[in-house]
């Protein structure tokens, strides 16, 4: 396995769910951090947790629906640090609805967030990853493959994710650069909880995808020979709980 010791990863979304359990893991590795999501005292609270096993851990506070935002979070992150070698999309909307009754503007606001976000935040970073070291993960969803019922909307985001994803390995494999997708069932998150409400169901964390299994499993992968390249991983809970329905 290769250290990731000293390296720097930008993760989104970091602030709860699988993105702070991500953060957390490299920050044991002894990964700096920039980490980043909409809500100041959550970045906070795990910038202080991590700071306990790495030398830098920075809250960058963004709203990834905006592009001025976006422009914003990368110049912050670009003066603060010399370069990044892993970036982690992790942050992530839901909005359950059939085609017929789905609002344009949900459908719109997960397009921000969960497509074009990653998509420009990747643009604006990439100037900054170091070729032949350098590593981009996709924290992508099960409806990424198949979509189901009332998660249309969601579902096409995640497809076009995918297509991001498969996309930019095309393009930055030549340089020694890494793609991953990450492609997650149910998993025990604040967005689960919502979603079994939604739902009418009771919700059992318990029985779900843990996010700390999820980031042992990215860690691991970030850490492998530069000889290997893990394209896409599939994780869902043991005890299967329902129709596809993302991290």
């Amino acid at each position: 396995m290769t250290t990731l010791a000293g390296q720097v990863a930008a993760v989104t979304g970091a602030g709860s769910g699988v993105g702070k359990a991500i953060a957390l893991a490299l920050a044991r590795e002894g990964v700096r951090l920039c980490l980043m999501g909409r809500r100041p005292e959550a970045l906070e609270e795990v910038a202080g947790e991590a700071s306990s096993t790495t030398s830098f851990a920075r809250a960058y506070p963004v709203d990834l629906a905006s592009e001025t935002a976006i422009a914003d979070v990368a110049a912050r992150v670009g003066h603060d640090v010399e370069g990044v070698d892993i970036l982690v999309h992790s942050a992530g909307i839901i909005s359950i609805a059939g085609i017929e009754d789905a609002a344009i503007a949900d459908f719109d606001r997960q397009y921000e967030v969960n497509l074009r976000a990653p998509y420009r935040l990747t643009q604006a970073l990439l100037p900054m990853m170091k070729p032949w070291r350098a590593q981009v993960v996709f924290v992508n969803s099960s409806a990424g493959i198949r979509a189901s019922r009332n998660w249309v909307q969601y579902a096409a985001t995640k497809h076009g994710l995918k297509a991001v994803a498969d996309g930019l390995r095309e393009e930055v494999n030549p340089r020694g650069i890494r793609v991953l997708s990450v492609f997650l069932g149910r998993t025990a998150t604040p967005m689960q909880a919502s979603i079994h409400e939604r739902e009418g169901r009771p919700y059992s964390p318990e029985a779900l995808l843990q996010p700390e299994d999820v980031a042992a499993v990215v860690v691991h992968a970030l850490g492998l020979p530069f000889t290997a390249e893990v394209t896409d991983i599939n994780i869902r809970p043991l005890r299967k709980a329902g129709p596809a329905a993302g991290e």
